[in-house]
């Protein structure tokens, strides 16, 4: 009976420890583009933008974002994967404003 217990509780940690993986794996992976109070925009990557967009106004988000809130989330774009994401990222941080207004405002 002892044994039927232990193997039992290994069965369920097993099942529990895959249903956790595959939701961290399921996760979006989001560029987003923020507005700020002084009018700049800030470029990041997150996996909630929920989150982000209130830790950001918080003041505990980005360096770059710290007493410049208000933030208002005003772009976003889903990959399938965190490398696909942060690829992206660092491509729009590439673009000029007046680029990241373009493609703002061609939604």
């Amino acid at each position: 009976m002892r044994l039927m217990v232990a193997t039992q509780k290994s069965f369920y940690r097993y099942i529990m420890e895959k249903t956790i993986k595959k939701a961290v794996v399921e996760l979006g992976h989001y560029v987003y583009i923020v507005s700020c109070a002084d009018d700049t925009l800030y470029t990041g990557y997150t996996t909630d933008l929920q989150r982000r967009v209130k830790e950001h106004n918080r003041g505990v988000g980005a360096k770059y974002t710290r007493g410049r809130g208000p933030v208002e989330l005003v772009y976003s774009e889903e990959h399938k994967s965190r490398s696909q994401a942060q690829s992206r990222e660092y491509q729009l941080k590439q673009y000029s404003r007046q680029e990241k207004i373009a493609l703002i405002t061609k939604e």
